[in-house]
């Protein structure tokens, strides 16, 4: 907490104690309720100003006595003026302090300011400028993101409809350099794609992300712990900086951002009020040159432009963009079903195994499809628009159905074809009548099996005494093997049935016209 301000009430009493009274500043600290430290430094400051007591008649007024103590404005042939934009500046590179400063200016000139006096002069010339200049943030440290109040009005040139676009603005910390585009909404897609495209403005990342409490950056809003969208975290992920949300109802935490976005309503709304746009890239490319022409803008205060400081001090210290942009990816919930396989879109992608009836998190672009357990990405696939289709990874199957791999129809029509027509014919009945591939695999590797311990010939006429009795099963064949009556001739079927007369039975005569 800032120190109090003494009263100038109490400042003349302790001048009277110390000078007149003789006390010891242990005494008056203790009698005005003072640090002794304070107490010290009004006499120090009264020494060097030459006061004593009773003051001279000129004091009388408080505003000449303050002056007299803390003679802040006047400086000695001695002690050139500094030059505080260009201290102000330097203090925005990383690890410089006024304390360093301080010991760099101290050899240059004959009788240097003490470094509490030099550290008083820079804050009140601080207090002279501008609000925002109050804070001093680090090269490539923070990006403030935010977007403007007033919209701009697009005209569909197809119906007449007149839409609305949002304008968004971020501005870098140390050197005020702006971005600024328009966008059809606040929508997830759009917060991400500008993020995207600012720091491909900027060429760079900053180490800080800062934005408002808007739904597509964070989706509870909290001081001291918000919840970030997870979309906005995982850009921000990809990277490699990171999100620090103003706290709510705090506009000082973004004054950076504010001033940005009342720049932008004057400097760019208001120089396109009266220009008519059908189209987004038209507003877009009627920001750009005046986007240009602000950023070259000189400070009135300061020396330079946003550009120039950018140059000098942002750009330097930005981390270096990753090889590609980031796609836009979205998250969703998902349990994984008996067959180790995931839904997404009418597609089924495989999981591993063990995490049957576990829910999982999915992480999905236009291209891929990634599967999360309690944070560990266990499957990968490239996304696919076939409805009802599986993609599956042979690593993700249980050792018992990983064997089947290899295996396919055709190659079982083929084996079966190998030992006759029966055999092919009982094999595709398996194949094509079961709830589940493997499950006829299976049946079908036991069957064709049997011609090893019994030969070609045996089995294909078992399948064909299997196929006239109706049982076409692996085990009707392995029984008809067994048993050795394969080789018994099938009885012969007589399908002429002779009918008794009877009054219900009508004939063919019934029927005829």
């Amino acid at each position: 907490m800032p120190a109090k301000e003494v009263s100038m009430r109490k400042i003349r009493e302790l001048l009277r104690l110390h000078f007149a009274a003789g006390f010891s500043q242990h005494q008056i600290a203790a009698s005005l309720s003072l640090s002794v430290g304070g107490v010290n430094k009004y006499v120090r400051l009264a020494k060097c100003a030459a006061l004593s007591w009773p003051l001279s008649s000129n004091l009388d007024d408080d505003m000449a006595l303050k002056r007299a103590l803390v003679p802040l404005k006047k400086q000695t042939a001695t002690s050139p003026p500094i030059d505080f934009p260009a201290l102000h500046l330097s203090l925005k590179q990383k690890g410089l302090t006024l304390q360093l400063l301080w010991e760099e200016y101290r050899p240059t000139v004959v009788k240097p300011y003490s470094y509490v006096h030099y550290c008083l002069l820079y804050r009140t010339w601080c207090r002279t400028q501008q609000y925002s200049m109050r804070q001093t943030h680090q090269a490539g440290e923070k990006v403030f993101v935010d977007y403007a109040g007033p919209t701009i009005d697009i005209i569909d040139p197809d119906t007449g409809e007149i839409r609305t676009a949002q304008l968004f603005v971020g501005v870098l910390g140390a050197s005020n350099y702006t971005y600024i585009e328009a966008t059809w909404d606040q929508k997830l897609s759009n917060w991400v794609g500008s993020h995207v495209r600012m720091f491909e403005f900027f060429g760079g990342v900053p180490l800080l992300v800062v934005p408002d409490n808007l739904k597509a950056a964070v989706t509870r809003a909290c001081r001291y712990e918000p919840d970030i969208n997870p979309t906005y975290a995982d850009c921000i992920a990809y990277y490699g900086t990171a999100v620090m949300p103003a706290r709510p109802y705090r506009p000082k935490d973004k004054a950076k951002a504010e001033n940005a976005v009342l720049v932008a309503e004057r400097w760019i709304l208001t120089k396109m009020r009266d220009q008519t746009f059908f189209g987004l890239h038209e507003v877009n490319a009627a920001i750009q040159p005046l986007l240009l022409e602000l950023n070259l803008r000189p400070f009135k205060k300061l020396p330079g432009c946003r550009r120039s400081q950018f140059e000098q001090f942002d750009k330097p210290a930005l981390k270096p963009l990753p090889a590609r942009p980031y796609q836009l990816a979205e998250f969703k919930k998902a349990r994984v079903h008996m067959d180790y396989h995931i839904e997404f879109d009418g597609h089924y992608y495989s999981v591993p195994c063990l995490l049957v009836k576990q829910e999982i998190e999915i992480r999905f672009t236009t291209t891929t499809i990634e599967c999360f357990h309690r944070g560990n990405r266990i499957a990968a696939h490239a996304r696919s628009d076939h409805k009802g289709a599986h993609t599956t990874l042979i690593e993700h199957m249980p050792k018992a159905h990983q064997k089947y791999v290899g295996w396919t129809p055709e190659r079982f029509l083929r084996w079966a074809n190998d030992i006759g027509p029966f055999a092919r014919e009982l094999v595709n009945y398996l194949l094509t009548n079961r709830p589940h591939p493997e499950q006829g695999f299976r049946s079908c590797i036991g069957l064709l099996g049997l011609s090893k311990r019994y030969g070609n010939t045996r089995l294909e006429q078992a399948c064909k005494h299997a196929l006239a009795l109706g049982s076409p099963r692996r085990k009707s064949v392995a029984s008809l093997l067994e048993k050795g009556l394969e080789s018994v001739p099938l009885p012969e079927k007589n399908l002429t049935l002779s009918l008794p007369a009877h009054d219900n039975i009508r004939g063919p005569s019934y029927y005829a016209e």
